[in-house]
């Protein structure tokens, strides 16, 4: 059981502070790729699915009480499946994060520092992770939760600021490609919303578990409104989404900015404030996987950890040979991952859990 609890309101962060991460990158123009003008439609639309996942899992997770995906998944098959199902996402989150990493140091490259080797850009972040590794959880998730409503307040600002250049026509036709395009290949979209993922790993830390359910629902609320601020952003700003440049598409809105005179070439305020949400989710995915490795393995104490799973995510996103690789690991490959991982395996695991749950119940009332 984790010594650091957690609160409803941290809870929440967490979980939005994952989706929020992959928007930075290159997330948000996939999103336009997919579904074109009828891309707001389709936001509100995957948004409410997935609102509505967040109340099944909440559901699913009632009749095990603080515990969490690997500890259910003993309960349904033993030792063995805790240990698949939990290297299965220990690769989950090192190799997404390792990917995200890899693709926003490219956009710093390409951007700001041409002639910098991406060995050393992608150092300094993993740097900064073993130095997080040092303090505690409860002191990382502090952090985090003060640098999430800052990211927030900047994509806000984002669509504000950019609102005198928007062509509200761009979303015509409503309905883009028509309603196959956008209700049934568009529901491909839900891989926006992988930082579901994080919720089958929260109730062993939450203080009030009792309120798992608001956060399961209000963290992918949050995430869905952030979502549509986001895309409509580039929808609205951009003559045309194929446009908009391959490298860090939310960068290129903010180079519109301009709030008066004096304050005017923003972009790079809002570079650093998303440098920071990479770190926190950088955070995020290594601590799950360090308590997951934890766990299936008995260790006693984290530390020895520290500094081995910063450095294998090092390894793994110098893997790509090039940036069309990664990206095409982020946009094509990602998605799969969340679908696959987050939603069909596990939710077989819970449904089936939840099944053996309520034999052995029936099984013990009629003794």
């Amino acid at each position: 059981m984790p010594q650091s609890k957690i609160t409803t309101r941290e809870a929440i962060i967490l979980v939005v502070t994952v989706i929020v991460s992959h928007t930075i990158v290159s997330l948000p123009k996939t999103l336009l790729s997919t579904a074109k003008s009828a891309v707001i439609i389709n936001m509100i639309y995957v948004g409410i699915i997935a609102i509505l996942l967040g109340y099944v899992i909440y559901r699913l997770f009632r009749q095990f009480h603080g515990q969490d995906i690997v500890d259910i998944s003993q309960f349904l098959g033993g030792p063995w499946l805790q240990k698949i199902v939990g290297f299965v996402f220990i690769a989950y989150f090192i190799s997404s994060s390792a990917f995200l990493l890899r693709n926003f140091c490219e956009g710093i490259k390409i951007i700001y520092f041409p002639f910098t080797s991406l060995t050393y850009i992608i150092l300094t972040f993993v740097v900064v992770l073993c130095i997080t590794n040092t303090f505690t959880f409860r002191s990382n998730v502090k952090t985090i939760s003060l640098i999430l409503p800052i990211v927030l307040v900047s994509i806000i600002l984002l669509f504000f600021g950019n609102a005198k250049n928007f062509f509200i026509e761009r979303m015509l036709p409503v309905l883009g490609d028509g309603l196959y395009q956008t209700f049934v290949v568009g529901l491909g979209n839900l891989a926006a919303f992988g930082g579901i993922g994080c919720l089958y790993f929260l109730p062993p830390y939450l203080k009030e578990p009792q309120k798992f359910k608001k956060i399961s629902m209000l963290s992918v609320g949050v995430a869905a409104i952030y979502l549509i601020f986001c895309v409509s952003t580039l929808l609205f700003t951009f003559s045309f989404f194929v446009n908009v440049d391959e490298v860090l598409p939310l960068y290129s809105a903010a180079r519109y900015i301009e709030f008066g005179t004096f304050f005017q070439r923003l972009e790079s305020l809002f570079l650093l404030v998303w440098m920071l949400e990479i770190c926190s989710y950088l955070c995020i995915a290594n601590r799950f996987s360090m308590a997951i490795f934890q766990k299936i393995t008995n260790l006693k104490k984290l530390k020895p950890l520290a500094f081995l799973f910063p450095l294998l995510l090092f390894a793994i996103a110098m893997i790509p040979k090039n940036y069309a690789i990664s990206r095409y690991l982020e946009d094509s490959i990602y998605p799969y991952l969340v679908l696959g991982i987050n939603l069909v395996l596990t939710f077989t695991i819970l449904i089936l859990a939840n099944s053996k749950k309520n034999r052995k119940k029936v099984g013990v009332t009629h003794e």
